[in-house]
């Protein structure tokens, strides 16, 4: 498949090997920006407003203002889909190029604004399930925020990779919180948890439609910490995000989950999932 590599940058449309941002940015010089991952489905936006009101949360966040409506986030995003495939719009604002490297907010800058397109590659550990580790959360503490600054999240991620895992579930005063790049879910008791929305977490647009999904099937959900001991005997765990969708985790900290194998909670979710998205094309 051939991704379309038209971007839009401040305005314009063009080749993205012409799309350039300035050394002075302040996404470049202090990661000051943040971002937004929106799923297509056949040139149709997942849950677009609910990830708008993110990316608004987001701005609020960090006291920038946003540069659009939502109706004109719209006319700016589609021109980059492709109906033809399953995609996902990457959208990053930052506070702009300032005339100087100076801390505090330079006043009257426009905000830098960048978004493409890329295809949806399907997960290759999906029917398997995936490795996870488990480390200390060093993050941080406006995890809420999706800020364009990962640089604890990559570390986080990388560490899991180095040592042939998907994912680093993160720990903080004993509690799992989340993913390095996902939202947690666990089967405890047959019941489904995950853990509430807070500064520790990025609420997610998947985790959020998942809890809907699982109220309206009459499947028993909560949202609640998940102390990490009691998530060591978890008959499942899940991580989820945009572009993985629902992802189990069949071994943490190189101990099988349950049996080892994506449970019975995860196979119904996952076919509720890919059902739900085929009623909003």
């Amino acid at each position: 498949m051939m991704e379309n590599k038209t971007v839009y940058l401040n305005g314009q449309y063009l080749p993205l090997n012409e799309a350039k941002v300035s050394v002075l940015d302040r996404g470049f010089l202090f990661g000051d920006g943040v971002y937004e991952v929106i799923p297509s489905y056949s040139g149709h936006l997942f849950h677009f407003q609910d990830h708008l009101q993110r990316l608004e949360n987001s701005l609020a966040g960090i006291r920038l203002e946003n540069p659009h409506s939502r109706e004109q986030w719209l006319d700016i995003l589609t021109p980059l889909l492709d109906a033809r495939f399953d995609q996902y719009i990457y959208l990053q604002i930052t506070r702009g190029v300032a005339a100087k490297r100076d801390h505090g907010f330079p006043g009257n800058t426009p905000a830098t604004v960048f978004a493409m397109c890329s295809a949806i590659v399907p997960f290759a550990g999906l029917a398997t399930g995936v490795k996870a580790i488990s480390l200390d959360d060093s993050r941080w503490q406006f995890c809420n925020v999706k800020a364009i600054t990962l640089l604890g999240n990559i570390l986080h991620r990388q560490e899991a990779i180095d040592q042939g895992c998907a994912e680093a579930l993160l720990v903080k005063d004993g509690y799992v919180v989340e993913g390095a790049a996902s939202n947690v879910f666990a089967v405890i008791d047959g019941v489904l948890l995950t853990p509430p929305k807070s500064n520790d977490i990025l609420p997610g647009i998947t985790r959020d439609v998942i809890l809907d999904i699982a109220r309206n099937n009459n499947i028993l959900c909560h949202e609640e910490s998940i102390p990490f001991t009691v998530l060591q005997t978890a008959d499942e765990i899940w991580v989820t995000s945009s572009t993985r969708e629902i992802i189990p985790v069949v071994e943490l900290d190189s101990k099988p989950v349950a049996d080892g194998k994506p449970g019975p909670v995860w196979h119904a979710m996952n076919q509720l999932f890919q059902a739900y998205k085929h009623t909003l094309l």
